[in-house]
């Protein structure tokens, strides 16, 4: 009898006395692979932010996430989907990494991911700063091959250094694609905004990624570039990379290098919600800095950001809700 995880009844049980803070209040299984039942997404911490270059904060966004979900709930009406009946989904806790040896907590997380993938369990990463991703990319191609992203941000993050130092949470794009573990003819990057060095304008572009900036995204409906994502990955094992300073600060201020001129949050929802069928293999949140946030609105904002792309897997998914004992309901 195969059992399907779901989350705490808040109906017996008030979120606020829901015991330590877990995802959406998900059952706590350390280490999903050997659970009990069928596990489709493990919700991980990367409390890391080694590799910042303006404001540090980052390493606390995995818990304050985890403490803004708890509000969240299971039916999704403007979608018609219900992601706890759909998907089995466990915390597993945070992953491992060494404060102040960034290309350490890389190798390990990589190590930590890889038997995921294997096993088909799709990872949720709450980040931490955007520079794990790098160990993420080369898990997943170590399964899957070049996989193709999707890349919401305010910034291509394709430097070629930092401060002369290859791994930063700026270059992970175009490290990717040397290292062979991208495929940017099948990526596209969104929202990219603000100002930069000259020498920088079009890197993204030239190194093969679908670059969609925020004015062009702008004039662009949901639908439209619904359309456009899906024509460019395709078919292929998709990692969406999600950056919190996607959304103008007015709405997530709470982030290391925030950029003025975005998308408020409910366009940014209305364009996760444009994403459709994809390959879903990975999904991450990152540079939410609890430090710099107010009335935890960016948290928030990041915990919903998760529900829906969490949503899109369901929409995708083919698993039917598994037939036995249940642990915890909506």
């Amino acid at each position: 009898m195969t059992e399907h995880y779901r989350p705490r009844d808040s109906m017996t049980k008030p979120r606020i006395a829901s015991g330590p803070r877990t995802f959406m209040r998900l059952p706590w299984v350390d280490d999903p692979l050997t659970a009990a039942g069928r596990v489709d997404v493990a919700v991980v911490g990367v409390p890391t932010d080694s590799a910042v270059s303006y404001r540090s904060g980052a390493r606390f966004g995995p818990e304050a996430i985890r403490s803004a979900s708890i509000l969240l709930r299971d039916h999704n009406p403007a979608t018609g989907v219900d992601i706890t009946r759909t998907l089995s989904m466990v915390d597993a806790g945070d992953a491992p990494v060494v404060p102040g040896y960034h290309e350490l907590t890389l190798e390990r997380l990589e190590e930590f991911l890889t038997p995921l993938y294997e096993q088909g369990v799709i990872p949720l990463l709450l980040g931490g700063d955007h520079s794990l991703v790098m160990a993420e990319m080369r898990a997943m191609a170590r399964v899957f091959g070049p996989v193709s992203v999707v890349h919401f941000d305010a910034h291509g993050d394709v430097l070629d250094d930092y401060y002369g130092v290859k791994h930063f949470h700026g270059t992970m794009f175009r490290r990717g694609v040397e290292e062979g573990v991208v495929d940017p003819h099948h990526s596209v990057q969104v929202g990219m905004r603000g100002s930069v060095h000259p020498d920088d304008v079009g890197s993204g572009e030239a190194l093969g990624y679908d670059v969609i900036g925020w004015p062009e995204l702008a004039e662009t409906t949901p639908g439209e570039f619904g359309r456009r994502v899906r024509e460019r990955v395709g078919d292929r094992p998709v990692m969406v990379s999600f950056d919190i300073d996607f959304i103008d600060p007015a709405y997530a201020p709470g982030t290391g290098t925030p950029e003025v001129g975005g998308p408020t949050s409910y366009q940014t929802l209305q364009y996760l919600r444009a994403l459709g069928p994809l390959d879903y293999r990975s999904l991450d949140i990152v540079e939410v800095a609890p430090p710099y946030d107010h009335a935890d609105i960016t948290s928030h904002a990041a915990s919903v950001v998760a529900f829906e792309l969490l949503g899109q897997v369901a929409l995708r998914s083919r698993a039917q809700p598994a037939a036995g004992t249940t642990k915890g309901t909506p």
